[in-house]
C-alpha cells in the first residue's frame, strides 16, 4: 500500500489526542500537520494540549512537535499539505457540516469522528465490517459538491458499536424484529476524565443529550441501502434505547434485548457470532481486529476493565446471552468507545477507502 500524508483536524480534543496515538508510526498514513482553533493556532501541538492531554500514553514526539494549524482560517494550506484529513472538532453542528464540506470542495477528502453529516442522504456512515458497500455513494456526493476527489466519509455513534456488530450476523437469517439497548456509557464520550469531572465519582448520570435519537436512527442507516443519489434507511428492525453516563473511563456496555421473526437457538446464534467476519478481515486493513467479535461464556464477563482493549480495543465483546420473558433472547456487549467506537474505527474506516482507491 502507498504512503498518505493526513491531517488531524481537532487534534487537542480527546478523541484528536486518541488520533495522534493511532496514527503514530501508522504502516499507511503519515501526519504532517494537526489543526485546531485560533487560540490552539501557531504553538505546537504538544504546547497547545499541555495539561489537557488525557491518554494514559505520552503524546507522540514527532506529532507533538507539529505547529498547530488554524483549522478553519488555513484549510487551503492545510489541504495543499495532505491525501485527506480525519475530523473531530468540537462546534455547533451547523459550523462542522460547513466546515467538512469547505475541505471537501478544497479536494481534500473528510474522515470524519463528527455527527452533524451522519443524516446527510449521500455522506456514508460506515462500520466497515457491516456497511463497506456505502463508500459507493460518495461518487453521488462528488457529483453533488462538484468535486474530483474531496467527499466527506463518517463513522457512526460510539453507543451502537457495541451492540449494532451483534444484532448483524443475525439479520439476514433470523430477522431482528425490534431490539431494545441500554447503554452504560464512559466518561471518555463526553471528553472528560476522572480528574476533570469528579462530579461522576459514586454516580450515574441517567441523560445523555442526542444519545438516545442517535442510538436508534443511525442503524437504519447502516443497515439502509443506496437508492440512486442517496442511502435509503431501512425501516426495520424497531429500536428502542436508553442511554447513561457512569462512572467508568472507557469502554461503553450495552444490555440488549432482541426478538427475531424466525426464533433462533442459542447455538445457531453463538455459531453466527463466532464465523462473524467482513471486508476488514478479508483485506487484513491494518487496524481490523483478526476476530471482531468476541463470546464470553463466564456469566461476569464482558467487564469494561477488563475487555475494552480486547484486539487493540477494536474487537466487540459479548456475553450473558440467555432467553428472556418477553423478547426471544438478551445478552450484554462491550465495545472501547475512543477506539472502535471513535479514533479506531475512523481510522479502519479510512484503511478501507485506501484500499478501495478513493484517496488516489
Amino acid at each position: 500500500m502507498k504512503q498518505f500524508n493526513v491531517g488531524i483536524i481537532g487534534a487537542t480534543g480527546m478523541v484528536g489526542q486518541r488520533f495522534s496515538l493511532l496514527l503514530d508510526k501508522h504502516p499507511w498514513f503519515n501526519v504532517v500537520c494537526v489543526a485546531a482553533s485560533p487560540r490552539s493556532a501557531g504553538k505546537k501541538l504538544k504546547d497547545a494540549v499541555g495539561a489537557k492531554w488525557a491518554m494514559n500514553e505520552p503524546i507522540p514526539e514527532a506529532i507533538g512537535e507539529l505547529t498547530v494549524f488554524d483549522a478553519t482560517a488555513d484549510i487551503d494550506k492545510i489541504s495543499s499539505m495532505v491525501d485527506f484529513v480525519f475530523c473531530a472538532v468540537d462546534m455547533p453542528k451547523d459550523k462542522i457540516r460547513a466546515l467538512e464540506e469547505a475541505y471537501a470542495k478544497a479536494e481534500c477528502p473528510v474522515v470524519s469522528n463528527n455527527s452533524a453529516h451522519r443524516a446527510t442522504p449521500d455522506v456514508p456512515m460506515v462500520v466497515p465490517e457491516i456497511n463497506p458497500e456505502h463508500i459507493e455513494i460518495i461518487e453521488a456526493q462528488k457529483k453533488r459538491l462538484g468535486t474530483k476527489r474531496g467527499f466527506i466519509a463518517v463513522k457512526s455513534n460510539c453507543s451502537l458499536q457495541s451492540y449494532v456488530p451483534a444484532l448483524h450476523p443475525l439479520m439476514e437469517k433470523f430477522k431482528v424484529t425490534k431490539a431494545l439497548a441500554c447503554t452504560y456509557q464512559a466518561i471518555s464520550g463526553a471528553g472528560k476524565t476522572f480528574k476533570s469531572w469528579p462530579e461522576i465519582l459514586d454516580n450515574v448520570i441517567p441523560y445523555i443529550g442526542g444519545e438516545e435519537e442517535k442510538s436508534e436512527q443511525e442503524p437504519l442507516k447502516i443497515w439502509g441501502h443506496i437508492e440512486g443519489d442517496e442511502i435509503v434507511n431501512a425501516t426495520a428492525p424497531n429500536i428502542t434505547t436508553q442511554c447513561l453516563r457512569v462512572p467508568v473511563s472507557d469502554g461503553h456496555t450495552a444490555a440488549v434485548f432482541a426478538s427475531f421473526e424466525k426464533k433462533p437457538t442459542k447455538e445457531e446464534i453463538l455459531e453466527a457470532w463466532k464465523n462473524f467476519s467482513g471486508v476488514p478481515q478479508e483485506l487484513e486493513l491494518p487496524s481490523a481486529p483478526k476476530q471482531f467479535l468476541h463470546y464470553f461464556e463466564e456469566n461476569d464477563r464482558p467487564q469494561a476493565n477488563l475487555d475494552r482493549n480486547l484486539e487493540g480495543g477494536m474487537a466487540v465483546s459479548i456475553g450473558r446471552l440467555r432467553e428472556d420473558t418477553q423478547y426471544d433472547y438478551k445478552f450484554v456487549c462491550l465495545s472501547h468507545n475512543t477506539l472502535r467506537g471513535a479514533a479506531g474505527g475512523a481510522v479502519l474506516m479510512a484503511e478501507l477507502l485506501a484500499a478501495k482507491g478513493y484517496f488516489d
